[in-house]
């Protein structure tokens, strides 16, 4: 069983923060497991002009930076930004067919990783108000915002670089953004601890 975990989210197609979000990964625990939370692709189609329209290239509908898909050499979940991109495209082009391979849940033992989409969200501010988790450590992405929750109890200070244990709680980690914040989360499986990283 793997031991350390790398878990990485919302890209956004942002190839110069990935690249500062992996040569940290490297430099800080090179023998880790790299997982996606999705939304690695920025879809430039917002939801409200969705419509019947299929489009077949998929640079009309997405951001694809030179080099960027030749960095993506991890597993992820599927974002709504894939999700999105899938629903508008109609095409030959192998990298849809990556796309729609990405699974909704990646189970890592006894926790698992989802976007977090699918989830109830709202109020204002805008926040998540209902989860659907089935293991007791659930790591997840979406709102761009790190945080940590274990039996519906908030980390109000979140630090960074320091391990934290995780118990017998239901848990829930979100490992914040690559674009703008470059945020990920190290998970050590053995050790149940997970630590929230930021490479800038």
């Amino acid at each position: 069983m793997q031991m350390k975990y790398a878990i990485i989210g919302d890209v956004h197609s942002s190839k110069e923060d990935l690249k500062s979000v992996l040569a940290h990964i490297k430099q800080e625990v090179p023998d880790a497991l790299l997982i996606g939370t999705g939304d690695l692709f920025e879809c430039t189609i917002s939801k409200r002009h969705v419509s019947e329209h299929r489009y077949n290239n998929l640079a009309e509908v997405m951001l694809l930076p030179d080099g960027f898909v030749e960095l993506l050499t991890f597993p992820s979940v599927k974002g709504n930004q894939e999700e999105r991109i899938l629903l508008i495209t109609n095409t030959d082009d192998p990298l849809l067919g990556i796309l729609s391979a990405m699974p909704e849940k990646i189970e890592l033992g006894m926790a698992e990783v989802i976007h977090g989409h699918q989830w109830k969200w709202g109020g204002n501010p805008w926040a998540l108000i209902e989860p659907e988790v089935s293991q007791p450590v659930t790591f997840y992405g979406h709102s761009h915002t790190s945080g940590l929750q274990r039996d519906g109890h908030v980390e109000e200070v979140l630090l960074f670089g320091q391990p934290y244990e995780l118990g017998q709680e239901q848990t829930l980690v979100n490992v914040g953004a690559v674009i703008d914040d470059q945020e990920w989360v190290l998970f050590d499986s053995i050790q149940n601890t997970v630590t929230f990283m930021k490479a800038k």
